[in-house]
C-alpha cells in the first residue's frame, strides 16, 4: 500500500505531519481528542461527533478490526481521524474487516504517524479549535484559507444533519418512550429495548404538541452534536412538555432540558471525550467511571462554570427547584440534576457506555421508574 505524506493544520498555524491513510481529503472540522483505549469504530459512528475531527490519544488504533455490531449509527459522522499509529488488523474473533479499509470504504479521511501527544497538549492548552487534514501538495496558505472557512462549533446547529427525516417506531410491550432524536446512539436504543420499551423517535423539529400526541410514558432527550444554544426550537418543544410528562435527558439532552427550565450552558475549553471520567453521585457518594462525549456544559446556580463543593446545590428554575445530582471529579462541572417539583432528571454523561464501562447503566432502570411513578 503506497503512503502519501500529509499534514494536519490547526487554525492557530500549528502543523503536524503524518501519512494519509483513509479516504481522500481534504477535510476540515473542529479538532478534538478522545482518551478511550478501545471503541474507535463506535466513536467515529457516534452522531455526537458530527463536524469534528477525532484525535485518538491511545497510540495504537485499528488493531482489532471493525464489525457491524460496533456501529452506533448507520454511517460514520466524524469528519476525519488522527492517529499516532494506525493498523489495518482484523484478528479479533468478531472482526468483519480492517479499520483502514473501512475508513476508505466509508469515506472518512485519516492521518497516521502524528505526534498525538503533542497535539493533545496543544488542544488542552489552547482549547479545541478548527483544523484540517491536507495532502503534502496543498500549500499551507490554501490550507489556512480552508480552515478559516470552517464554521465554528459555538452557535452550530448540527442536530438537523443527524436527525431522522421521519418518525421511527420500534415495538415493545413496556413503557412507551418518545425520544426527540438529535442524534441518538444505537446503544441507547438497545438499552431501552432490552427493558422491553416501545420506542418512538421523532425528528428534532418535533413540537411539544407532536410529542404529547404520541401519549408517552416517558420523554427522552438524546445525545447529539453541536451547540445547545443553537437549538432553541428544541428547547421550546421541551419547555412545552416539562410538567406534563416525565422527561429525562442525557448529554445534549441534559443541556437542552436545563436550558428549557431556564439554566445556562457554556462551551468547555476542550470538552470531555473518553471512557474514564469519574463522576460522583451525590446522594450515595458512589463514584462511577463514565463514558463522555460533549463540548458544552451547564452553569452552576450562581453562574459559575465549576462547583467547589460536593454538596447538592440547588437552582431556582422556571419549573421549581432543581438539585445537583452528579458532579465531574476531573473539572467539577455539572454532570446531572433532578427537578424537585416536576418529574424530570438529567445526566451529562453516557450511561449506555458505547464504548466504555457499564457502571451507570442502572440509570435506564431509574429513568423507567420515573415513568412508572407518573
Amino acid at each position: 500500500m503506497s503512503v502519501e505524506p500529509g499534514y494536519l493544520l490547526l487554525e492557530d498555524g500549528t502543523r503536524f505531519d503524518g501519512d494519509l491513510c483513509g479516504a481522500d481529503g481534504p477535510v476540515t472540522g473542529e479538532v478534538v481528542f478522545n482518551t478511550s483505549m478501545t471503541g474507535y469504530q463506535e466513536a467515529v459512528t457516534d452522531p455526537s461527533y458530527a463536524g469534528q475531527i477525532i484525535t485518538f490519544t491511545y497510540p495504537l488504533i485499528g488493531n482489532y478490526g471493525v464489525s457491524a455490531a460496533a456501529m452506533e449509527a448507520d454511517r460514520p459522522h466524524a469528519r476525519a481521524v488522527v492517529m499516532r499509529e494506525a493498523k489495518n488488523g482484523e484478528d479479533a474473533a468478531d472482526a468483519e474487516g480492517g479499520w483502514l479499509d473501512w475508513l476508505r470504504d466509508r469515506g472518512v479521511p485519516a492521518i497516521s504517524g502524528v505526534d498525538t501527544r503533542e497535539l493533545v497538549r496543544r488542544i488542552r492548552d489552547a482549547g479545541a479549535m478548527r483544523g484540517g487534514i491536507f495532502s503534502e501538495a496543498t500549500s499551507e496558505a490554501e490550507a489556512r484559507e480552508a480552515v478559516a472557512r470552517e464554521p465554528r462549533m459555538a452557535g452550530a446547529d448540527l442536530a438537523r444533519t443527524v436527525t431522522p427525516p421521519e418518525p421511527v417506531e420500534l415495538d415493545g410491550d413496556g413503557p412507551h418512550v418518545v425520544g426527540i432524536d438529535t442524534g441518538i446512539k444505537t446503544s441507547i436504543i438497545r438499552q431501552f429495548r432490552e427493558r422491553g420499551c416501545r420506542l418512538t423517535l421523532l425528528p428534532c423539529s418535533a413540537t411539544a404538541e407532536e410529542v404529547l400526541a404520541r401519549d408517552p410514558d416517558l420523554v427522552f432527550l438524546a445525545n447529539g452534536p453541536g451547540d445547545p444554544a443553537a437549538l432553541e426550537y428544541v428547547v421550546d418543544a421541551v419547555r412545552g412538555v416539562v410538567g406534563k410528562k416525565p422527561v429525562v435527558g442525557i448529554c445534549l439532552g441534559h443541556q437542552l432540558l436545563c436550558r428549557a427550565v431556564g439554566l445556562e450552558t457554556f462551551k468547555l475549553p476542550f470538552g470531555h471525550r473518553g471512557a474514564n471520567h469519574p463522576v460522583k453521585e451525590l446522594a450515595t457518594g458512589r463514584i462511577e467511571i463514565t463514558s463522555q462525549n460533549h463540548g458544552f456544559a451547564v452553569r452552576g446556580p450562581n453562574g459559575e462554570d465549576r462547583l467547589e463543593s460536593d454538596e447538592p446545590v440547588r437552582w431556582e428554575t422556571d419549573f421549581g427547584a432543581a438539585e445537583l445530582s452528579h458532579l465531574n471529579l476531573y473539572d467539577r462541572t455539572v454532570e446531572g440534576l433532578v427537578l424537585k417539583d416536576v418529574a424530570a432528571r438529567t445526566v451529562q454523561y453516557h450511561p449506555e457506555a458505547g464504548p466504555g464501562p457499564h457502571d451507570a447503566r442502572h440509570l435506564f432502570d431509574e429513568f423507567l421508574e420515573l415513568a412508572d411513578a407518573a
